[in-house]
């Protein structure tokens, strides 16, 4: 027995108006949600233009956001998935009602940044067709929540700080000998920038390879590992040069854009390479 529409529940006068609502284009839906959160951009632009954060490394993760829904504008839904719409819809109200209260600016935003990726999966397609290339035929391929809504995050200015915050705490509660060669040689910022492109690559390798949320998840705990493997390798480089007298900051840069690059590129390796079928 087939369950009945929610829309067969509304009387005749009303149903026209809720299918037109429910066929309304994303672009009307997602620009009245971006307008009901206007606070939280106002807020995120100041912090991005303040520069207190250090260089506005979110819009790299909202660039890949719009280069995926750029890709995907002629798959896009037409009418909105209502759970993801739901969630939507609840997130924007729950920021609002964060800013009226006086909650912290970094919680109301972080509330804000969740509900806009909802907003985004509402009209994406859970499938994406992936066109035929050399040797490879048409095949559908996942559009994952997971990478979506961790590109959000990443948009957020305070993910960076805060780990640059976790991290030199771990070095001044750390063993002197890890804390003074490791964690300590004015690194802790660059480690923090490499564990938030680590995370960054993560996502975007994830949604370009069409990989699901089971698949993401269990190669995201490999992933920070290949992050803190380079904070580790970068750590040791440098505190090398330090002992050797070579403490400057181009040898602290000249060491980690290296070591940065190769992270990133494994990272993105483990994400795109098909699993071995047994």
């Amino acid at each position: 027995m087939n369950a009945a529409h929610p829309f067969s529940l509304l009387g005749p006068r009303l149903l026209p108006w809720a299918i037109r609502l429910d066929r309304a284009p994303a672009g009307l839906w997602l620009g009245l949600q971006a307008l009901a959160l206007w606070p939280a951009w106002v807020w995120l632009g100041a912090r991005w233009y303040g520069g207190a954060d250090g260089p506005p490394l979110g819009l790299l993760a909202l660039g890949a956001l719009a280069f995926m829904v750029w890709r995907l504008r002629g798959q896009l839904r037409s009418a909105p998935r209502l759970p993801w719409l739901i969630a939507a819809l609840a997130g924007t109200l729950g920021a609002t009602l964060l800013r009226m209260l006086g909650a912290p600016l970094p919680l109301s935003g972080l509330a804000a940044a969740a509900a806009s990726a909802a907003g985004l999966l509402a009209f994406l397609p859970q499938e994406r067709l992936q066109q035929a290339r050399a040797g490879c035929m048409p095949r559908w391929l996942p559009v994952a929540a997971l990478p979506v809504l961790g590109l959000a995050v990443l948009a957020l200015p305070l993910l960076q700080s805060s780990a640059d915050f976790a991290l030199r705490a771990l070095a001044d509660q750390s063993n002197p000998w890890l804390g003074g060669n490791l964690l300590a040689v004015e690194a802790s910022g660059a480690d923090a920038l490499m564990l938030w492109a680590g995370c960054l690559t993560a996502c975007a390798a994830a949604l370009a390879a069409g990989r699901g949320n089971r698949a993401f998840l269990r190669r995201l705990p490999i992933a920070l590992a290949l992050a803190l493997a380079g904070m580790v390798l970068r750590g040791s480089l440098l505190a090398g040069l330090q002992a050797d007298g070579h403490a400057a900051a181009g040898w602290q840069q000249g060491v980690g854009l290296p070591v940065l690059a190769l992270v990133c590129l494994a990272i993105a390796d483990l994400m795109v390479r098909e699993e071995k079928t047994k």
